[in-house]
């Protein structure tokens, strides 16, 4: 006899979608139960532009949410934004160069979320001929005033002064992309607020299907935030090469990186070294144990995230011990993952020599 499969209650769902690292979900976790109840295999996308080197917030930490929203039995797409790629500069803009990393970007994903659909930019305006009316269309609810203050998504300011026009067409494109995909929930990191309640303001008044948006929380960077420590530190930044891991970092570059970490002790607000012990660590670990020589408290076992924070705000847990527990379990995670992703010398080079 054939094992019936135990189907997932929505709350059940609705918890492995609001684990860390997501942030909000927009409008309200009410939409969103309304949806799964109505809908029990939702359409779900992330896209990304194909820029350098994976690192652990664009692959790992993304991947192990878009793993928890396959858990939860939704159709789980990662669209690889090559034209986006090329109006944003990313890569020399070289149509060919980006579609030679799309390659490695797509062979990353199918290796940490086993099943997940990946769908090229090319590949859904070949294939969609009313694409690009429905782009228009859509151009014709936005002043030019609000395109420009949606750069942000592009990592470029509103201000800028030259900017060449193509730029201009990034957000609404963003948008025509989550309504040819036909998506019930878009998923991104915080820094892609603006374009998702843009297109939720917008698609109702074009009676469009409106898409709940989901964001999570980015990866802080390693390295202290510029101005004072409230400021939110930036996120792991591909241009300096300490302040984020990247997933061809050896394991000794990890440790190092860790190690060098900020981590004022006691602090808990925006502390990067405990914000990988939350998004990461116990994504895919129940518990984590910390070794250390019995002067200093001896070993511990935490069971939860908030064990561990509270504990550390508390000065019960010193920077030096946390930091190399948190490296050694990153080393745990990164290793395999890093291992089965083949980067060829001459797409090394490529994305290397192209920023």
């Amino acid at each position: 006899t054939k094992v019936k499969s135990v189907k997932m209650d929505v709350t059940e769902k609705v918890e492995l979608i609001k684990r860390p690292p997501t942030k909000e979900i927009v409008k309200d976790e009410a939409e969103l139960i309304e949806l799964l109840n109505s809908n029990s295999k939702p359409k779900h996308y992330i896209g990304l532009e194909i820029s350098g080197f994976l690192h652990l917030g664009s692959l790992i930490s993304t991947g192990f949410k878009i793993n928890d929203f396959m858990k939860a039995g939704i159709d789980c797409t990662v669209f690889l934004a090559d034209w986006h790629t090329l109006i944003n500069d990313k890569l020399g803009g070289d149509l060919e160069t980006i579609s030679k990393v799309s390659k490695y970007y797509a062979d990353a994903f199918r290796l940490v979320c086993p099943g997940v659909n990946i769908v090229m930019g090319t590949e859904l305006y070949d294939s969609k001929k009313e694409y690009w009316a429905e782009l228009v269309k859509f151009t014709k609810h936005m002043t030019l005033a609000r395109t420009m203050r949606t750069l942000t998504i592009m990592g470029r300011s509103e201000n800028e002064e030259k900017i060449d026009l193509a730029k201009l067409l990034y957000p609404p494109m963003q948008a025509a992309d989550i309504h040819s995909l036909d998506l019930d929930i878009v998923h991104a990191g915080m820094d892609q607020r603006k374009i998702h309640m843009l297109v939720r303001e917008i698609f109702p008044k074009m009676k469009w299907k409106v898409p709940v948006a989901i964001h999570h929380s980015l990866l802080p960077g390693l390295t202290q935030p510029k101005d004072d420590s409230t400021s939110e530190p930036g996120k792991m930044s591909k241009s300096d090469p300490n302040s984020g891991i990247f997933i061809h970092n050896s394991d000794d570059e990890i440790t190092k990186k860790i190690r060098k970490g900020w981590c004022e002790e006691g602090l808990t607000e925006n502390n990067p070294i405990l914000e990988l012990a939350r998004q990461v660590v116990f994504h895919e670990y129940d518990s984590i144990s910390i070794e250390r020589p019995e002067k200093f408290g001896g070993n511990v076992t935490y069971n939860s995230y908030e064990e561990l924070e509270s504990d550390f705000a508390q000065k019960n847990l010193h920077p030096g011990d946390l930091k190399n527990t948190i490296s050694d379990y990153m080393v745990k995670i990164i290793a395999p993952i890093r291992d089965k992703i083949s980067l060829s010398n001459e797409l090394f080079e490529l994305i290397k020599n192209s920023h």
